[in-house]
């Protein structure tokens, strides 16, 4: 089998890949049948000659190859017909923007696997860069506090070499006696979790979170059972929020109410509540200064995200009584932090540990007839159609 690692032809170019020069030569020592190469790039976080240092080819020229792995969308004219693609398409939710790539996909008779539809066999996600997500995101979170409160200054993430070295940076500074409100119990929110512990910010529980003062900056982490109640007002468990979310409203207002800085890490699935709305914020009650979207939904379930930001202009201001943008430092703004990217700013991080999962989960499917059907399950188009798991796309892709 011919594998590629292809050149990111995004704007901005992404620096992230699926596999890192030390990865590729464990693969091809692992499986003799196994030929990879690299599209020749300037942009990516690994040079090209890390990877030829390792005797791995690095080519103009990647038609020959069978499969070839990227992280970000490939261009319409970048894709070659009758080929195996792995890349995040981001259509899989239907989105408009990606519409005419889904197209192209089917017209070239391409095979296509979203990194997100890689799952087993109970629908859980097997790779993706979500743990880095929540590390940049976190970091940029007290960053941008700093900013804010004109208390202190770090360095942007991108400039920092990895995780240890962000971690260094934190472990410079000391908190005020802050409140620090964080949602999710996934690879994000975990992912910013390690930031919080690292820097030695003490995790509390609901209670005391909500019913205590603290002489020093404390956390606490949230399961959506926390920040979500019935309309009943029943208790009921998790699986009968994530069956019927409709049935449920915000409670977040109690933790608005005593946080200076929000870390949103949770999954927000359709038909589930907003966390806050433009009303909450503004709320004489509203206390948040600071709300660090790692999730990054637009117009979506935190009310004060209202575009994306980027790395180079990572921070915004909204100003919950006109609801519209404004200079962030301002007193009456919530300071946003929104970027859409994030773990393009730990690329080497991020990369590697991207593809350690692919190495375990994915490579082997193309040795052993795919025993465990994860190829199976993630294959979007064969043959020019929708396969069957993904027939749902079908009025997406006629533009209905």
């Amino acid at each position: 089998m011919k594998l590629s690692i292809i050149k990111e032809r995004k704007n901005p170019p992404d620096k992230r890949v699926v596999l890192s020069p030390t990865t590729c030569k464990r693969l091809l020592n692992t499986f003799p049948d196994l030929n990879i190469k690299v599209e020749k790039s300037k942009n990516r976080t690994f040079l090209d000659n890390e990877y030829q240092k390792l005797n791995i080819e690095v080519v103009d020229d990647i038609s020959d190859c069978d499969v070839m792995l990227g992280v970000k969308e490939v261009p319409i004219d970048a894709l070659i017909p009758n080929k195996k693609y792995f890349f995040f398409s981001h259509t899989i939710k239907k989105q408009p923007y990606n519409r005419n790539l889904l197209n192209a996909v089917l017209d070239k008779k391409i095979e296509l696997f979203d990194h997100e539809t890689i799952t087993n066999e109970k629908g859980i996600r097997l790779v993706a860069f979500g743990r880095y997500a929540g590390i940049v995101g976190a970091y940029n979170g007290i960053r941008t506090f700093g900013l804010k409160a004109n208390t202190f200054k770090l360095p942007k993430a991108v400039t920092l070499e990895d995780q240890k070295e962000l971690i260094a940076e934190l472990q410079k500074i000391t908190l005020p006696k802050i409140k620090i409100v964080l949602t999710g119990k996934g690879r994000v929110s975990n992912g910013a979790k390690e930031m919080l512990d690292a820097m030695g910010v003490i995790e509390v529980n609901v209670y005391d979170y909500l019913n205590n003062t603290f002489e020093e900056a404390v956390y606490t982490q949230l399961s959506v059972l926390d920040y979500n109640i019935r309309k009943d007002g029943k208790i009921i468990d998790i699986n009968n929020f994530f069956n019927n979310p409709q049935e449920y409203k915000s409670d977040f207002m109690r933790f608005a109410k005593v946080s200076d800085i929000f870390i949103a890490g949770h999954f927000f699935g359709s038909g589930s509540p907003y966390l806050f709305t433009r009303e909450d914020a503004r709320s004489a009650n509203f206390n948040i200064k600071v709300v660090a979207d790692i999730s990054c939904d637009i117009d979506g379930p935190v009310a004060s995200t209202i575009r994306s930001s980027t790395i180079a202009e990572p921070i915004y201001g909204y100003d919950p009584i006109t609801e519209k943008e404004t200079n962030y430092t301002n007193d009456n703004a919530i300071a946003v932090m929104a970027v859409d990217n994030l773990p393009n700013e730990l690329p080497k991080d991020a990369s590697v540990g991207f593809g350690e999962s692919f190495v375990k989960y994915v490579i082997p499917s193309f040795f052993n007839n795919d025993k465990d059907g994860v190829l199976e399950r993630a294959r979007m188009t064969k043959n020019g159609k929708l396969t069957e798991r993904f027939s749902y796309l079908q009025d997406y892709i006629d533009g209905k």
